[in-house]
């Protein structure tokens, strides 16, 4: 498998894959606690991401959403994290100094209480990931109130400065030991149960050249699952406001 972000890494990818011009996307992502080994430096992430591909391993991405990297935070939690990716590097929160926070409300690394529990109560997070057409820069908002938590400046892209052309919607795990010695993803468990049982992420809508919220072309898009042993993808909810997958 070769994602068209990274090269030569240990990644495994459950969810949706777009490939067509956007300026954008917004999603709901389903949080769960999945376990990641303390003493591995893998990470488990259900999360929505968008890049500007040129080939593989050459690109500029952004993403937002839930992980569980104990050897970036100290501990098993599920927590709500930002990261630019130029292919070579991942920069997560204000790591490198890229990421300008604007908003105090909401604490990049913060906790998520609750999580959702298999068979149980379910949580979601709304994310937005945007392009400001005045300045250029890329912004990440979070929340039903739409919290415009900061942004990316245009000047740190060498490909995004005015568009995407990839997306990523489901979860994904990575280090050194995410082949080998797989950490949970989402829920733990198979897409196939379905709803209550294996996280999701829903109502995707990117945005449009005119700066407008709309359902992805189907014909642009697919899903992915790099290994169907441990980790599964499946449409749900065709229609406007409704296209999701469980992983």
């Amino acid at each position: 498998f070769s994602h068209p972000l990274l090269k030569d890494h240990k990644i495994q990818v459950a969810g949706i894959e777009y490939f067509d011009v956007i300026y954008g996307t917004q999603a709901k992502i389903n949080v769960y606690n999945p376990m990641v080994k303390n003493n591995s430096k893998d990470l488990s992430a259900s999360w929505i991401q968008i890049s500007k591909v040129q080939k593989v391993g050459v690109a500029d991405g952004i993403g937002a959403g839930s992980w569980v990297y104990p050897s970036y935070s100290g501990n098993n939690f599920a927590r709500f994290h930002v990261a630019w990716l130029d292919g070579l590097k991942t920069c997560p929160d204000h790591d490198c100094g890229a990421f300008v926070q604007v908003s105090s409300s909401v604490g990049l690394g913060g906790r998520f209480k609750p999580v959702s529990v298999y068979n149980g109560p379910q949580y979601v997070i709304d994310v937005v990931i945007f392009k400001d057409p005045k300045t250029k820069n890329w912004w990440v908002a979070y929340g039903p109130q739409n919290i415009h938590i900061g942004y990316w400046p245009r000047e740190i892209f060498h490909f995004m400065k005015d568009q995407c052309n990839y997306a990523l919607w489901g979860g994904y795990v990575q280090g050194p030991t995410a082949s080998s010695h797989s950490p949970q993803m989402g829920s733990g468990h198979f897409a196939s149960e379905g709803f209550g049982k294996a996280a999701f992420v829903s109502n995707i809508q990117i945005v449009d050249n005119e700066g407008k919220y709309v359902s992805p072309n189907d014909k642009q898009i697919g899903l992915v699952a790099t290994n169907l042993s441990k980790y599964t993808a499946k449409a749900h909810g065709y229609g406007y406001s409704h296209y999701g997958v469980h992983t």
